[in-house]
C-alpha cells in the first residue's frame, strides 16, 4: 500500500521554473514534496488510500502553505506582487471566483439604499451583490448589433445620462469585456465617473489576459478604472474558482474593501487555488507576451479554417478581444444546439451554444492539435446540419428591457407566491431567471414580468437552452411577489 504521505504521482513539479518567482506556488510545492503529519484540517489528512487521488493535492493555506498564525507571510507577499504587476494599490486572492469579488466590491462601495449605475448585462453574481449590499441599480444597456444580435459597447453617453439622473450615485459597475469579447470605452467612462468623484468598478472576469500583449486591449486599471475583478481560471492558467480583486484606493476605501472581501470569503481557502493564482501571475509576468502570441496565432488559424465554411460568420468587434472566437451560424441554417451535440459526441465541449451562436474558448492552454480537432469537428457538423439560412434572433439575455418596480434587496426578502407562467405577466418577479450560458438575468427580483421577457425565456427553453436559477426550470410556473408593486 502506498504511503499516503508520499507526494502524488504527477508531472515534474514546476516545469517552467516559476517557484522562485511565486511564494505561494513555492509553499504549495514544498508541502507536496515534504512528508508531513498534519494535525490540522482538512480531515482527510491526505489519505489517498482512503479517498483516492482526489485529495492528493488538497493542501490548505493555514497549516499547509503557511502556519495557522500566518508567520511565513506568503499570501501577503503573493498579493503584493500581483498588485505591482497590475499597477494596483491592493490585490486580494479569492477562491470564490469572480462571483465573490463582485459581491465584495458591491459591499465596499455603498450602503443600503444607495444608487449605483450598473450595466444590465451584469452577471448573476453582481446582481446578488446588489442584494447583499442593499444597493439600488440605475440600469444602462449596451448597444446591440442588429445583424448578429450580440451586445456591443455600453455607450459613454448612457453612463453620463444615468449619472445626471442620479447625481447621488456611489459607483459605476460595468462588465468588460462582455461574454462575447466586446469592449467599451473604459477610459471615457472612467472620466465620466470621476467627474462625479465616484469609482468605476469593472467585472473583467473574461479579461485576465488584457494588458499583457500589444494586440489585446489594455486592462481596466490602466484605463482609469478604480477596481477590477478577473477570473484567473478563465483566460489564464488558474485552478477552477481562482480569481483576483485589484483596486486603487483613491476612491475605494482599503479597510472597507478588506472587510467586505473577508466577510464573503471562506476562512478555509484551498491552497491549490491560491497557488495557481500566484503561478498564473508569475507566468504572465515572465512569459505572458509569448504565450499570448501563440494563442493569438491559434485563433487566427481557427478563423482562417472556419471562414471557408459557406455561410458562417465570425464576430469581430472593433477594439474587442482578439482571442474571442464567436461563430454566427444563421447563414448556414445549422442549429447551434445540434452542432454542440455533435461536438460533445467528438469529446469537444463548448463554452456556449445557442441557436445562432457558438463560443469555443481558446486560451494559452491550447495547442495546434486541440484547435485542429475543434475546427474539423465544427466543419463536419455544419456539413451534416446545414439548412436554409435564417435571420438572427437576439438572445434573451441581450434583448429584454427591464423595468424595476422594487429594489433587488426588498424583492429578494419579500413574501412570494408561485403562479402559472401565463399569470405572471404584470406581476413583480421574486426570483432571478437566466438562460445559461451566459448567466445574464432576463428576469430579476424586483422587476416587472413582461410578456417580452416571458416570450424570450420560453423561446430559449424551447431551443434547448438551460434555464438557470429559476425555482421551476421548465418555466411552467414563476415565483412573484405575493403583493403586486
Amino acid at each position: 500500500m502506498p504511503d499516503p504521505l508520499d507526494p502524488p504521482d504527477s508531472d515534474p513539479l514546476d516545469p517552467r521554473g516559476l517557484r522562485s518567482d511565486a511564494p505561494l506556488l513555492d509553499a504549495y510545492l514544498r508541502a507536496l514534496e515534504e512528508r508531513r503529519r498534519p494535525f490540522t484540517i482538512p480531515g482527510h489528512k491526505g489519505r489517498r488510500d482512503l479517498f483516492g487521488a482526489v485529495v492528493a493535492g488538497d493542501v490548505p493555506l493555514y497549516g499547509g502553505l503557511d502556519a495557522p498564525k500566518l508567520t511565513a507571510g506568503v499570501l501577503p507577499e503573493a498579493e503584493a506582487r500581483a498588485a505591482r504587476l497590475w499597477g494596483a494599490d491592493v490585490a486580494r486572492f479569492s477562491v470564490g471566483g469572480s462571483t465573490h469579488g463582485n459581491q465584495a466590491l458591491a459591499l465596499a462601495v455603498g450602503s443600503p439604499g444607495h444608487t449605483v449605475v450598473v450595466s444590465r448585462t451584469l452577471h448573476r453574481s453582481l446582481f446578488l451583490g446588489l442584494v447583499l449590499a442593499g444597493l439600488e441599480p440605475a440600469w444602462v444597456r449596451p448597444e446591440v448589433d442588429p445583424v448578429s444580435g450580440l451586445p456591443g459597447a455600453v455607450p459613454v453617453a448612457a453612463v453620463a445620462e444615468a449619472l445626471d439622473r442620479h447625481p447621488d450615485a456611489r459607483a459605476v459597475f460595468l462588465g468588460d469585456p462582455s461574454y462575447v469579447g466586446t469592449t467599451s470605452d473604459l477610459a471615457a467612462i472612467a472620466r465620466v465617473a470621476h467627474a462625479h468623484d465616484i469609482p468605476l468598478v469593472v467585472d473583467a472576469a473574461w479579461g485576465g489576459h488584457f494588458g499583457f500583449h500589444p494586440a489585446v486591449p489594455r486592462h481596466a486599471l490602466s484605463l482609469g478604472a478604480d477596481a477590477l475583478v478577473t477570473s484567473v481560471h478563465k483566460m489564464l492558467a488558474g485552478y477552477s474558482q481562482a480569481a483576483l480583486v485589484l483596486a486603487s484606493t483613491r476612491r475605494i476605501d482599503r479597510g472597507r474593501l478588506d472587510r467586505a472581501f473577508d466577510a464573503t470569503h471562506t476562512t478555509s481557502p484551498a491552497g491549490a487555488i491560491l497557488a495557481s493564482i500566484d503561478a498564473s501571475r508569475a507566468l504572465l509576468e515572465r512569459e505572458g507576451a509569448a504565450l499570448l502570441e501563440r494563442a493569438l496565432m491559434l485563433v487566427a488559424t481557427a478563423r482562417a479554417r472556419l471562414g471557408t465554411i459557406e455561410g458562417i460568420q465570425m464576430a469581430d468587434p472593433p477594439g474587442g478581444d482578439p482571442l474571442r472566437l464567436v461563430l454566427l451560424l444563421q447563414g448556414t441554417g445549422a442549429s447551434g444546439h445540434d452542432v454542440e451535440r455533435d461536438l460533445l459526441a467528438d469529446g469537444i465541449a463548448l463554452e456556449m451554444a445557442d441557436r445562432d451562436v457558438l463560443v469555443p474558448i481558446v486560451t494559452i492552454g491550447d495547442d495546434e492539435a486541440s484547435v485542429d480537432a475543434l475546427t474539423g469537428s465544427i466543419r463536419a457538423s455544419i456539413a451534416r446540419r446545414r439548412s436554409a439560412p435564417r435571420r438572427a434572433a437576439p438572445a434573451a439575455a441581450w434583448s429584454v428591457e427591464p423595468r424595476t418596480i422594487r429594489s433587488p434587496r426588498d424583492a429578494f426578502f419579500a413574501p412570494r407566491r408561485t403562479v402559472p407562467i401565463a399569470g405572471a405577466v404584470g406581476r413583480v418577479a421574486a426570483e432571478l431567471v437566466a438562460p445559461y450560458p451566459p448567466g445574464i438575468p432576463v428576469l430579476a427580483p424586483g422587476e416587472e414580468v413582461t410578456q417580452a421577457a416571458i416570450d424570450a425565456l420560453l423561446r430559449a427553453r424551447d431551443e434547448g437552452v438551460r434555464i438557470a436559477y429559476a425555482a421551476d426550470p421548465t418555466l411552467r410556473t414563476l415565483e412573484v411577489l405575493a403583493e403586486p408593486g
